[in-house]
């Protein structure tokens, strides 16, 4: 039976179908084909989280005072690590009891808090290309969304002269996101400096997602929102231990800034969830007081593989910046057809995924994002697949360098 007359939410009913979605559809089509996939379109790492994260849960596990509801806040513990970690960091005091919330990692957060705050009507200016969440999460709670055009000839930086007066002066929040995903890039701290200035000014609320915190190579330091003067009145800003810990699964995230606004995040999600399993908050704790150690070794695994995968591909005529941070690589679409089309193309010859940069907005449009979540040796072989399958219009002998890591 047919129930046509049940129908959704024109909220939901307005949304196009979710990039990562339809990637999971056409990767299982292929793989019905038989198709052995490479899979860079998701930002999923690869490999499991450290011994001691993984050990720290099994402990908690074993506990029988950590199967019940856990507190809508989270374990004081926990929210410690948290602000702990942000002073070790950034030089930047939180208080634990009302400036740091726990999440079911940061989509979620960002999403609720769009729900929390933003009216149907109200402005929202969100850069495009952008995380998909940055804009959805506002146009599901209504928002009117002011696209910020993201540019190659800008270094992917938000041109805040470009907003007009009368738009900034309706504008309640202001998404944000460096290092960049999809784009890859990174800002100076005195791009954050004037954000803060232009918030202020203009009464606008910050919203600053920080998940590639960790994820700079060659001597970068990613710079924290609430690193700059007055920041933290205005604002706040979103992290989580999916990528630099492995722990995408687990479903772990925080906010850290100004209480006013974290409190009415909480009081949403105190209706919505009963907070994080106390399990993977321990675990997550025992992430975030990690040694430098880890961190290293795992900027050094993503910069060979950024080093390789570039050096690979621009054998075959792919002209890919180096990029300072996060996991992707954001590589202009080497042959003349739309992203999308490109990134079909690319399952359905070689059995390889890449995202297209439509997926983030059409200002993404002419651009693939590349997930470093394998091996040089599988990247190696997504090299060779893709000469051979001539899909960029070259067939050049395969240097030694490319077919395996060096």
């Amino acid at each position: 039976m047919s129930l046509d007359w049940i129908k959704p939410a024109a909220r939901l009913s307005a949304l196009p179908p979710y990039v990562f979605a339809r990637l999971d559809e056409l990767k299982t089509s292929a793989r019905q084909q038989g198709l052995d996939l490479i899979d860079l379109g998701m930002g999923n790492p690869d490999g499991p989280p450290p011994e001691p994260v993984i050990e720290a849960a099994i402990a908690a596990l074993k506990s029988p005072n950590n199967h019940g509801y856990p507190p809508f806040e989270g374990h004081a513990d926990f929210r410690h690590t948290i602000t702990d970690w942000y002073h070790r960091r950034y030089d930047v005091l939180l208080d634990p009891e009302i400036e740091a919330l726990p999440l079911l990692g940061s989509k979620e957060g960002l999403t609720h808090l769009a729900l929390a705050y933003i009216n149907p009507g109200d402005v929202v200016l969100v850069p495009n290309p952008a995380y998909p969440p940055h804009f959805r999460g506002p146009a599901l709670a209504g928002a009117e969304i002011y696209g910020l055009p993201l540019k190659a000839e800008n270094d992917w930086l938000i041109d805040l002269g470009s907003i007009p007066d009368q738009v900034a002066e309706r504008a309640k929040i202001l998404y944000f996101n460096y290092p960049s995903n999809p784009t890859t890039a990174v800002a100076p701290r005195e791009l954050f400096t004037e954000i803060v200035a232009f918030a202020r000014k203009h009464q606008i609320l910050l919203v600053h997602d920080l998940c590639y915190a960790e994820l700079a190579f060659d001597g970068y330091q990613p710079v924290s929102l609430l690193e700059i003067p007055g920041a933290k009145e205005i604002g706040v800003e979103f992290h989580t231990l999916s990528k630099t810990y492995n722990m995408a699964g687990w479903r772990v995230g925080f906010v850290v800034g100004n209480p006013q606004i974290i409190q009415g995040l909480r009081t949403l999600k105190t209706n919505l969830d009963y907070g994080i399993f106390a399990v993977v908050q321990a675990a997550a704790q025992t992430a975030l007081q990690l040694p430098d150690s880890h961190l290293q070794a795992v900027q050094q695994r993503y910069r060979e593989r950024r080093d390789f995968l570039i050096a690979g591909l621009g054998e075959l005529g792919w002209q890919i910046p180096k990029t300072k941070a996060t996991m992707y690589l954001w590589a202009p679409c080497p042959v003349e057809m739309s992203s999308a089309d490109f990134a079909l193309k690319l399952i359905q010859d070689t059995g390889i995924v890449m995202t297209p940069g439509s997926a983030f907005g059409h200002h993404g449009e002419g651009y693939l994002r590349i997930s470093l979540i394998a091996e040089c040796d599988l990247l190696g072989e997504a090299i060779h697949r893709i000469r051979q399958s001539q899909i960029c219009g070259t067939t050049t002998p395969a240097p030694s360098n490319v077919i395996s890591p060096s």
